[in-house]
């Protein structure tokens, strides 16, 4: 295997995509990223952070209430929420992912192997233009108001950066490893992502200072802690 090809995922690729919204958002709950009580996003913006179509995740959301996870409110102020007290051990699914922690880990290694070295060369390469589309990128997540519009900026934000190296195959190989990561995405408390995105500002910073070593050392903190965060219980 290439030093820097994707592991081979095993046991999420024989999920259908309503088992995976199911899984990921039964394991959220579980691992108490989404609290009892909370609001979900709109169907259209789970939909485009999870990376599945709309009918998919408006299925996922009417059979986890059915589940005792989740429960629907009418009228005003209601929509999907996490049930006042969600039952737990009902979705199998997440089975595929507890048991995929070896290949996350991996993953996760893959990407700090390649985006630290293309990190480098766009903090020698990009241009203007790449860090204002940075700087708006950071200011729009941290005006995110829920997990799936964070999810969505930081997917493009990383990717913008990864661009600015000015190495089209290098890109296209991150791409293929982010869409394999991600695939394991659980949604995070708003709090916690806004706390990532000052590592995002200091990236920035960083790449228009053109100071590489800096913005190294922040791909590295900011990727590494994924190995303590992902399919992880979430610390306050």
């Amino acid at each position: 295997m290439d030093a820097l090809s994707t592991p081979a995922l095993t046991g999420i690729r024989r999920l259908s995509a309503l088992d995976t919204v199911r899984a990921r958002i039964a394991l959220a709950v579980e691992l108490g990223l989404l609290q009892p009580g909370e609001p979900l996003p709109p169907g259209p913006e789970i939909a485009r952070a999870l990376g599945v179509g709309e009918p998919t995740v408006r299925r996922a959301l009417e059979s986890l209430c059915a589940d005792g996870v989740l429960e629907r409110r009418r009228g005003r102020g209601g929509g999907t929420l996490v049930a006042a007290n969600p039952v737990r051990g009902t979705v199998a699914e997440i089975n595929a992912y507890t048991d995929a922690t070896a290949e996350v880990h991996e993953l996760i290694d893959h990407r700090l192997a390649l985006e630290s070295g293309l990190v480098h060369l766009a903090a020698l390469r990009r241009s203007d233009a790449d860090v204002v589309a940075l700087h708006e990128l950071v200011d729009g997540m941290e005006n995110a108001h829920c997990w799936a519009e964070f999810h969505d900026l930081d997917a493009r934000f990383h990717r913008t950066v990864i661009a600015a190296s000015g190495l089209p195959s290098a890109v296209a190989r991150y791409d293929d490893l982010m869409r394999d990561l991600y695939r394991y995405y659980l949604p995070y408390p708003i709090e916690y992502l806004l706390e990532s995105n000052r590592e995002h500002d200091e990236l920035v910073t960083a790449i228009e200072h053109r100071d590489p070593a800096a913005a190294v050392a922040v791909t590295c903190k900011h990727v590494e802690v994924l190995h303590q965060t992902m399919l992880s219980r979430h610390k306050d």
